[in-house]
């Protein structure tokens, strides 16, 4: 009995010991974890939170960690970015509304500091101030323009357009100014009509921007061309050139806001980097999308794609 007894004991001491030992172990990986979790958090770096472990119960808390840590560093990187983009957006409307103005200031000042001015003189910098005064004006309502799409303040509601007619007008409305310059126009629009899910005020201001946009920076090309082509499920417009495109470093960031480097064709209204990000976000919110591809002198092409509608009969 006393040996029976004494086994039991042993038995229970094991198991106390086996379960001190884990308490233990447990307890100091958890310390570990939390120490290197005020690490990682203080000194705001990209680091994992590595442990090793066999038990159960942590592994998938030790993923779940690692997984709020990646998503708070996503999300810090996203606000660094966002916080640089809206600095250089603040500097470059400074500039870009500060040179206009300095320029009708200027014009101002000589229309009143010389008082002998003849008329026709006086009239032809008037009109300059004028344009100039416009130019500031339409820069400011480009940027409330992308400040209340991006709110969702400007609603876009759709509605079926009929494609065909939409591409065929905007490409005529260049045409005239492009043949006087000596561009060639290539058109390409099915005779079978093609429908989208969209807005057509927003269609024809993204095709007006893209095509002035290829009439700007393809002019070395000497042609603009647009296609319009579909598959069962959408359907796609191309508005291409062939002059100088866009190097492949920088085609990712065309559509950023107020990203004007010199590469950039970002520059569809004089150098405020607003023009292709108002298109893109007037892409999206009638459902599509759009990217480019370019080869230098070769053929730069944007392609926006909307989700077409079938009619049956």
């Amino acid at each position: 009995m006393l040996i029976v007894l004494a086994l039991v004991v042993i038995a229970f001491s094991v198991v106390i010991g086996i379960q001190y030992h884990a308490y233990r172990t447990r307890s100091a990986l958890l310390d570990h974890i939390h120490k290197r979790l005020t690490d990682i958090i203080s000194s705001d770096t990209q680091e994992k939170l590595l442990a090793f472990t066999s038990d159960d119960q942590l592994i998938p808390i030790l993923k779940d960690v690692n997984q709020l840590l990646e998503h708070h560093q996503q999300e810090a990187a996203n606000f660094v970015r966002m916080e640089q983009s809206m600095r250089k957006m603040l500097s470059n409307i400074s500039h870009d509304l500060k040179t206009p103005l300095t320029v009708v200031l200027g014009y101002l000042e000589a229309i009143t500091l010389d008082p002998d001015m003849n008329e026709e003189e006086r009239k032809l910098l008037l009109s300059k101030v004028y344009g100039k005064a416009q130019d500031v004006l339409n820069l400011v309502r480009r940027f409330f323009d992308l400040a209340r799409i991006e709110s969702g303040d400007q609603a876009v509601p759709l509605s079926p357009i009929h494609m065909n007619e939409i591409c065929e007008r905007n490409i005529l409305s260049f045409y005239d100014t492009l043949t006087v310059r000596g561009f060639g126009v290539t058109i390409e629009i099915p005779h079978q009509p093609i429908y989208a899910w969209g807005n057509e005020e927003a269609l024809d201001r993204v095709l007006t921007n893209l095509i002035a946009n290829a009439v700007q920076h393809g002019a070395e090309g000497m042609v603009v061309g647009l296609t319009l082509r579909s598959d069962g499920e959408f359907l796609f417009v191309d508005v291409w050139d062939r002059g100088k495109g866009i190097d492949e470093l920088y085609q990712d960031r065309v559509f950023e806001r107020m990203y004007t480097l010199e590469d950039s064709r970002n520059k569809a209204y004089q150098g405020s980097g607003l023009g292709l990000t108002i298109t893109k976000r007037l892409v999206e919110a009638q459902g599509g999308t759009i990217h480019i591809d370019s080869k230098p002198y070769d053929k730069t092409v944007f392609t926006i794609r909307l989700k077409r509608i079938s009619f049956t009969t």
